[in-house]
C-alpha cells in the first residue's frame, strides 16, 4: 500500500470513529488492549495496554479518533494487570469462550472460485448452526454475535460458569462442536437385563441416549425417518430401506414390519427393535454430523489469551465495520449491506485500480476495470484495504 492511500485510509478511519459511539466490551479494566496502526514497515501490533493506558483520562472514542488505528483488539482474557508486560505477569482470571468462523476456512468453500459475497452467506449458515449448538446442546444464554468486519463471525460467550474454563476444558467443548470421537457405539447405552420369567440368563439392552446432545439429535433424525415410512406405501418404503448399505430386500421387508409395529419403542430409543436399525441409526448419525456441526476455528477457542476485534471499530483489510448484531435480527443480516460505514455512504473518490475486480457492496455490484475511476468512498475503500486499488490525485 503506498503513502497516500494509507495516509487518506487513515484519515477517513479518524473521521468514522469521531462520528461512532463505541462501547468497549463487559470488565474493559480487566482486558488487555491491542491495535495495528498504519505502519508504512508492514504490519506493526501494539499490544500488552490496559484499557487505562489507552484512554488515559478520556474514554474509548476519543483515543480511536486520536490514533486511528487499522485494526483494534481487546482480549477474551481478563487478569489482574492487563498491563503487564509479558503474559506471565499479567494474573489471568478468567476468559470469554470465544468462536471464530471464517469463512474461506469452511468445508467447500473455495477462495479461488467463490466470491466474497458467496463465502459470507456459506458462513452465515455456519453461524447459525454453531448458535444452535451452544443455545440448545449447552443451554448458553450470555452470547454475542459479532460480524468481523471480514471474513466471518465470532461467537462471545460470557456466562459466568465458562469464564474459569481450562484449555483442556475448552478443547472438549470444540471436540463436541466439531462432532469429533461421535460415533453410533458411544451414543448407545448398554445395560444388562433379566430373561423372560423363569430364566436367569441376563441379556443386553441397547438404547440411544436421547435425552441431550448428539444423541437427541440423531434420535430426532431417526423419528423423522420413521415418519416418512409411515407415508409411503410398502414398495416405497421398501425402497427407501433397501437404498441403505448392507440393508437387502429380505431384510428390509421384516424390518419395516418391525418398525411400523414398534415405533412407540423406537421413539424411546430402543435400537435393538430390529438388528438393521443400527445400520440405518449410523448412516444418519453421518447426516446429522455433515449438517449440524460448526467447523469453527480451534484455536481461537482453545485459547484462553486471545485477542479479538472490537464491536464498532473498522477492519483495516476491508473498510467494513465490526458488528455486534442483535440474536433477533441475525436472519436479515447482511453484512455486505449491513456493515458498511455511513461514513463512506454519500461520498464518490477516484481511485487507480490495480487488477480488474468485483465489488458487491450496498445492495450492488461494481465491475472495476484497471485504469483511474470515481466510484462511490465505500466501494473504493473496499478496494484499496483489499489491495485491489490505490488512491488516485483528485
Amino acid at each position: 500500500m503506498d503513502g497516500r492511500t494509507r495516509e487518506y485510509l487513515q484519515g477517513r478511519f479518524g473521521d468514522h470513529y469521531r462520528r461512532s459511539d463505541i462501547s468497549p466490551p463487559p470488565a474493559a479494566n480487566e482486558r488487555e488492549w491491542g491495535y495495528i496502526t498504519w505502519s508504512s514497515g508492514g504490519t506493526t501490533m501494539v499490544r500488552h495496554h490496559s484499557h487505562l493506558d489507552l484512554v488515559g483520562g478520556g474514554d474509548l472514542g476519543d483515543f480511536l479518533a486520536g490514533e486511528r488505528p487499522r485494526h483494534v483488539y481487546f482480549s477474551a482474557g481478563r487478569y489482574d494487570d492487563p498491563g503487564a508486560s509479558s503474559m506471565g505477569k499479567k494474573g489471568w482470571r478468567g476468559s470469554d469462550l470465544v468462536f471464530d468462523l471464517d469463512a474461506d476456512h469452511l468445508p467447500g468453500v473455495d477462495p479461488e472460485a467463490d466470491s466474497y459475497a458467496e463465502m459470507l452467506a456459506e458462513c452465515k449458515e455456519a453461524l447459525l448452526r454453531l448458535l444452535d449448538l451452544l443455545e440448545h446442546d449447552f443451554d448458553f444464554d450470555d452470547l454475542t454475535v459479532v460480524f468481523s468486519g471480514g471474513r466471518g463471525y465470532h461467537v462471545h460467550v460470557r456466562d459466568s460458569g465458562v469464564l474459569e474454563l481450562s484449555r483442556s476444558a475448552r478443547r472438549e467443548i470444540v471436540d463436541y462442536v466439531l462432532g469429533e470421537g461421535v460415533d453410533i457405539e458411544a451414543l448407545i447405552e448398554t445395560e444388562k437385563v433379566s430373561g423372560s420369567s423363569g430364566r436367569k440368563t441376563p441379556a443386553d439392552k441397547r438404547t440411544l441416549q436421547n435425552d441431550g446432545g448428539w444423541g437427541r439429535r440423531l434420535q430426532t433424525e431417526l423419528n423423522a425417518f420413521v415418519e416418512e415410512l409411515d407415508g409411503l406405501s410398502d414398495d416405497e418404503a421398501m425402497e427407501r430401506l433397501t437404498a441403505f448399505d448392507r440393508i437387502g430386500e429380505g431384510k428390509a421387508t421384516t424390518m419395516l414390519g418391525a418398525i411400523r409395529k414398534q415405533r412407540d419403542a423406537i421413539e424411546a430409543g430402543n435400537i435393538d427393535v430390529h438388528n438393521a436399525l443400527k445400520t440405518i441409526a449410523e448412516t444418519l448419525l453421518t447426516r446429522v454430523l455433515e449438517e449440524q456441526t460448526a467447523p469453527i476455528d480451534e484455536p481461537v477457542t482453545t485459547d484462553i489469551n486471545r485477542l479479538i476485534r472490537l464491536p464498532g471499530s473498522l477492519h483495516g483489510g476491508s473498510g467494513l465495520e465490526v458488528q455486534h448484531i442483535p440474536r433477533d435480527e441475525l436472519d436479515s443480516f447482511d453484512p455486505l449491506v449491513d456493515a458498511v460505514p455511513e461514513t463512506f455512504v454519500g461520498n464518490d473518490i477516484s481511485v487507480y485500480v490495480r487488477e480488474e475486480t468485483t465489488v458487491r457492496l450496498g445492495g450492488e455490484s461494481f465491475r472495476l476495470s484497471e485504469g483511474v475511476h470515481s466510484m462511490p468512498e465505500y466501494v473504493g475503500v473496499f478496494a484499496m484495504t483489499r489491495g485491489h486499488a490505490t488512491k488516485a490525485a483528485e
